[in-house]
């Protein structure tokens, strides 16, 4: 398949990058995402009802692009985007995990299981960083990792013993899903919790009999102990738990992109103000190339991206309804 514009994720970025791009007549264009649906972090990180929220960690920010919302429901939101897939046909190849980009003449060679899914002249990397959840600085031993998560389970655990890691809203909006049929306790390094949204204290407020906060608490390490887990903090104190959920926030996938030829610079991917990188006509856009957290922020970084696509590399739209085209592309 050779193909105008590859895009690589098909959440909140990578789809709003499709829509810029169909809305400037630029059709020849597909997603390639690794689930079998959309917007694969929302769907699996966020309890059912969770408020998607539009201003994040104090960012207010109003739409540049076709893309935008107001806060809503986790169910309605999926439901917007399932609208914008619709009512711009965009064509989306799931269950298809890129794991290489190679330079071909003009041309990235874009591979799945090193077999060469597309040729593409510009590719759009859109991956979510909270794919690759961040882990502790110390070790999980083996005898207890069975019991540790970095999402929420499809079904959650029924009179437990919880302990939470975190100090940001996600820590705060999975203690308070658990609370409700856990005894829950939510463990932060520091002494107060970190920018969480007036929504979400209110929520912890709500639940103050039921979630025991543990704040300026620092965990050294993790040991078995009869089929549950002993925490040992750094003050020496100890506390067992049957599950510990860690909710530490994601990190740009570091190996993929050195593995595909993009610089880094102190762990994060290196790229202009426009979200290029240093490899011609291959673009980063969302988390991976800030990771602000911010679905509104995605939404105007696709617009930005594709703004720049069409005025550096001369795309034209697609006035007959036929084909994009672009400078050498043939």
């Amino acid at each position: 398949m050779k193909t105008l514009v590859s895009i690589i994720g098909a959440g909140p970025a990578g789809l709003a990058t499709a829509v810029e791009l169909k809305a400037k007549g630029i059709e020849d264009l597909i997603i390639f995402e690794k689930g079998g649906d959309i917007c694969s972090t929302i769907r699996k990180l966020y309890p059912p009802q969770k408020r998607v929220d539009k201003v994040f960690k104090g960012l207010q920010l109003q739409a540049q692009g076709i893309c935008d919302f107001q806060t809503e429901t986790k169910e309605a939101f999926l439901e917007r985007m399932r609208k914008y897939v619709k009512d711009y046909e965009i064509k989306i190849k799931f269950n298809t995990r890129i794991d290489g980009l190679e330079k071909l003449n003009d041309f990235y060679a874009i591979k799945h299981e090193n077999l060469i899914v597309a040729k593409s002249y510009i590719v759009i990397l859109a991956i979510g960083v909270f794919d690759t959840p961040r882990k502790p600085s110390y070790p999980i031993p083996e005898e207890v990792k069975d019991k540790v998560f970095f999402r929420l389970p499809k079904e959650f655990p029924q009179n437990e013993k919880i302990l939470i890691v975190g100090g940001g809203n996600s820590a705060v909006e999975t203690a308070c899903a658990l609370s409700d049929s856990c005894e829950v306790f939510l463990s932060y390094r520091r002494e107060k919790l970190f920018r969480v949204n007036e929504e979400n204290l209110k929520e912890l407020e709500k639940r103050q009999n039921k979630i025991r906060l543990i704040l300026g608490s620092d965990i050294e390490k993790l040991e078995p102990a009869n089929q549950q887990v002993k925490v040992v903090f750094k003050d020496g104190s100890e506390e067992i738990f049957s599950k510990i959920f860690y909710c530490l926030g994601g990190s740009a996938p570091k190996d993929f992109l050195q593995k595909i030829g993009i610089e880094l610079v102190n762990g994060k991917p290196k790229i202009d103000e426009f979200g290029e990188s240093n490899l011609q006509r291959v673009f980063l856009v969302g988390d991976i190339a800030t990771e602000r957290g911010s679905i509104m922020f995605a939404f105007n970084s696709a617009y930005k991206v594709v703004k720049r696509i069409i005025e550096k590399y001369s795309i034209k739209e697609d006035c007959g309804g036929t084909h994009s085209t672009i400078n050498s592309f043939s």
